[in-house]
């Protein structure tokens, strides 16, 4: 049992990752999750109001159905096979981030102080945020699972350039934005 409730070393899931790959690019297939959403408006209809939702919904059964394990797995992975493992990082980021309020940093998964407070700031700032990754997301033409796993995986120009920007966003939004908001 501590093998499935522990963490597993990094090679572990990068060689299960490649292995996935190696069959997906087998298979023809491409791997990514923000593709669902645009699969579930054509399912429920959405294509007949908008040309972009217009496709064969049904070939991409297989990533849905890919979704719907991931978040399966997920709440059984946190609710059941989780002992609560908090991750560890250095000391200078836990005082960072406690100079900026987080007084949860280093002693929970996510920070209290924004996922279980419902103030009007943290409504703001997951609806806000939420807007621009989905917003990003479709800019450009996928999410970073799609873009880092499957695209690299396969070579494209597009998604390199797609991981680069992801890179520089989250470095912008860490050093630059971050201590603004907070």
């Amino acid at each position: 049992m501590e093998l499935i409730l522990g963490p597993w070393p990094w090679y572990v899931g990068g060689a299960l990752v490649a292995l996935i790959m190696v069959a997906l690019i087998y298979l023809g297939k491409s791997f990514g999750f923000s593709s669902n959403f645009r699969n579930l408006c054509s399912a429920l209809g959405a294509g007949k109001s908008c040309s972009f939702f217009d496709f064969d919904w049904k070939a991409q059964r297989w990533n849905l159905l890919f979704l719907v394990g991931s978040v399966i797995g997920g709440f059984v992975a946190a609710h059941y096979l989780s002992d609560n493992q908090v991750p560890v990082i250095s000391e200078s980021s836990i005082a960072q981030l406690k100079a900026m309020g987080f007084e949860s940093a280093g002693a929970a998964y996510s920070p209290s102080e924004i996922f279980e407070v419902m103030s009007v700031k943290n409504i703001l700032i997951l609806a806000i945020g939420g807007l621009l990754i989905g917003f990003g997301t479709r800019y450009a033409g996928g999410c970073t699972s799609g873009h880092a796993i499957s695209g690299l995986s396969d070579l494209q120009w597009p998604s390199l350039v797609a991981v680069i920007g992801f890179f520089i966003g989250g470095l912008m939004m860490v050093h630059v934005l971050f201590p603004l908001i907070f």
